[in-house]
């Protein structure tokens, strides 16, 4: 993407969620009478207002990270992957089991098989997707949200059956694993800034860094994004489509299935229900969408989206409102950026320079093109 496609993605999301903002705040003020800036005040002390909401807001980050790649990857390629949920509790369930039984190995094994495991399931199971896509014709996005009902209830049976620990008497859960196998918290963040955030924020940012520089500067990437504009295109040109989507497909999966993991081994330490019930996977397709499936750009939206996520119970407590307020703020950013999208190079206003120019200039009346001389008068 060159600098004038980055200007106008920053200015197209920043417009939304400024104006997503102004009408979730006037729906607020006409229910509950909270006013706007009142409202906005909560949101900002409760996301980022000080050290303890910076450090809810990065630990909220470090899921919704992983989880937006599992969505912008196979984007690339014109895939619409909205199961990411589901690889990310089937890496979970799968690090739980990895742990229990890793847990008599020293460190770092146990950490190193527990998000081995989830990266595993997690790819197998969007590898899976677009392998249905390419080799069957099966939709990818009705695919991917089927797989992840039959995963859901897989969970649920296990968790609930032959896996539940016994002593879990109201939430069913699996039995926890070894503090040994437990991952910690980042210490330079720890030491520099007093933050207390644990190791998923770095796998997320480094995964993005890494994916970016995957698409944008290997040839692979050019093969995928080659792809992504024309399929039949990328056939003649000899690529082999099936690979690139099963592959692109599988590393989406594996970053979902790693948020699993880690949220596993460095928050629940346990699998139970909370693995979905936090919705990460959902609200990472809507942190793809909104940073334009621009791995770099979803850094700093799944911040933003962390920050509003550890407002919810600062708003709940100010303002009586629910948890789910802030999908509601988060769906209206999406619409709207959606909107735009389908605005901008339909009307004049919203159109680059140089079209309008073009579109403005006068007709030119066409030159004819040069005939050759006949063959008789070449001859003579």
């Amino acid at each position: 993407m060159n600098l004038r496609g980055m200007l106008e993605t920053l200015t197209i999301t920043s417009t939304a969620i400024v104006l997503s903002l102004v009408v979730f705040a006037g729906f607020v003020w006409a229910a509950r009478g909270v006013p706007p800036l009142t409202l906005y005040e909560s949101i900002y002390q409760g996301g980022f207002g000080h050290a303890v909401s910076w450090e809810n807001a990065l630990k909220w980050s470090a899921p919704l990270i992983l989880t937006a790649l599992c969505t912008a990857l196979p984007a690339r390629l014109g895939l619409i992957i909205i199961g990411g949920e589901g690889s990310l509790i089937l890496g979970g369930l799968g690090a739980a089991v990895a742990g229990l039984y890793l847990a008599g190995l020293p460190a770092p094994l146990p950490q190193v098989g527990m998000l081995a495991s989830g990266m595993l399931l997690g790819g197998l199971l969007i590898g899976l997707v677009g392998g249905l896509q390419y080799w069957r014709g099966v939709n990818a996005t009705i695919s991917s949200l089927l797989i992840y009902y039959i995963v859901l209830a897989l969970f649920k049976y296990l968790v609930e059956g032959p896996l539940r620990d016994p002593a879990s008497l109201n939430k069913p859960s699996t039995h926890p694993i070894a503090t040994s196998a437990y991952i910690g918290n980042l210490p330079f963040l720890k030491a520099a800034l007093g933050l207390e955030v644990h190791w998923g924020l770095a796998f997320g940012i480094v995964a993005c860094v890494l994916a970016y520089v995957l698409l944008s500067h290997t040839t692979f990437g050019f093969a995928v994004r080659m792809t992504g504009g024309n399929v039949r295109a990328a056939q003649t040109a000899g690529l082999s489509v099936g690979r690139l989507i099963l592959v692109t497909c599988i590393l989406g999966g594996a970053a979902a299935g790693l948020a699993g993991a880690v949220q596993l081994a460095a928050v629940e330490h346990q699998a139970n229900s909370a693995m979905y019930l936090q919705r990460f996977g959902f609200t990472g397709i809507l942190i793809s969408f909104i940073a334009r499936h621009h791995p770099l750009g979803i850094i700093p939206t799944a911040v933003l989206f962390g920050g509003l996520r550890a407002a919810s119970d600062t708003l709940q407590s100010r303002h009586a409102l629910p948890d789910a307020s802030v999908d509601v703020l988060a769906g209206v950013a999406v619409v709207l950026i959606l909107l735009f999208e389908t605005l901008y190079g339909r009307y004049s206003f919203f159109q680059p320079r140089e079209r309008k120019q073009n579109e403005s200039a006068p007709d030119r009346p066409a030159v004819p093109a040069p005939t050759a001389p006949e063959p008789s008068k070449v001859l003579a």
